[in-house]
């Protein structure tokens, strides 16, 4: 069981945004996709999860029960919070009242409210939509968790807190994780792994390996690490930082 990606290439209309893509994420393993905009990390996001056909190459997804989390977290307007978080369990046959019950016990852990449950999305807000969605793909108990810059939008408080959820899910499950940011301090807090793109089409051109456990990798643990993560010449060169003297 994992997600292989090999010698992958895409590209749209005559505009070729990835090319020999190769990457493998095993169960239980957290990867984190780190690049400046535009090196295509949705697009080769997107491919992972089967919203788009690579154009060479091949996707081979052996993960039962994928999930994605977005940028924006896309809730249903017309449903509220709690058909929101139950809305795969729904689409997997689940009755109403266990599809509800196991809603109301997630939206506890994400921080949500009996309340909130009740109340329509543009009622929440944007803090509470990120959970709200964050309990969606989780309803699934997915064992491959995809995230688009999924936490990118909330202040640092909630995404700390959102981060313990998310290690706490991995802890329990053993989920896989692929995630895409811009946030280095969120790749180093998270992932197993770091495979860093650059360049026009996007290639990986390098990855860093996070030896510390999950569990020690606290906000002081980040914040001293974070300095030496910027001085490799892979990041520096990717993310078109100066050269150090």
């Amino acid at each position: 069981m994992s997600l292989n990606i090999r010698r992958v290439a895409h590209r749209f209309g005559y505009q070729r945004v990835l090319e020999d893509i190769d990457l493998t994420v095993a169960p239980g393993e957290a990867v984190a996709l780190v690049g400046p905009s535009g090196c295509g990390k949705t697009t080769l996001l997107n491919l992972a999860a089967g919203l788009l056909s690579p154009w060479e190459g091949c996707v081979d997804c052996h993960f039962a029960r994928p999930a994605m989390m977005f940028q924006q977290p896309r809730l249903l307007p017309w449903k509220r919070t709690r058909d929101n978080i139950a809305l795969g369990l729904k689409a997997a046959g689940q009755p109403r009242a266990i599809r509800h019950a196991t809603a109301a016990a997630l939206a506890r852990r994400m921080g949500l409210t009996e309340d909130d449950l009740d109340k329509y999305p543009s009622a929440l807000s944007g803090g509470m939509q990120s959970r709200a969605a964050l309990a969606r793909a989780l309803a699934v108990q997915p064992d491959l968790l995809l995230l688009d810059e999924a936490f990118s939008a909330l202040d640092i408080g909630l995404k700390s807190e959102l981060y313990n959820l998310l290690a706490e899910e991995r802890r329990i499950r053993a989920c896989a994780v692929l995630m895409i940011t811009h946030d280095l301090m969120e790749a180093i807090r998270l992932a197993d792994r770091i495979l860093v793109m650059a360049g026009s089409p996007g290639r990986i051109v390098a990855e860093h390996r996070i030896d510390t456990p999950l569990a020690a990798r606290d906000e002081s643990w980040g914040y001293a690490h974070i300095a030496e993560f910027i001085r490799w010449p892979d990041i520096r060169a990717a993310f078109l930082l100066p050269e150090l003297s």
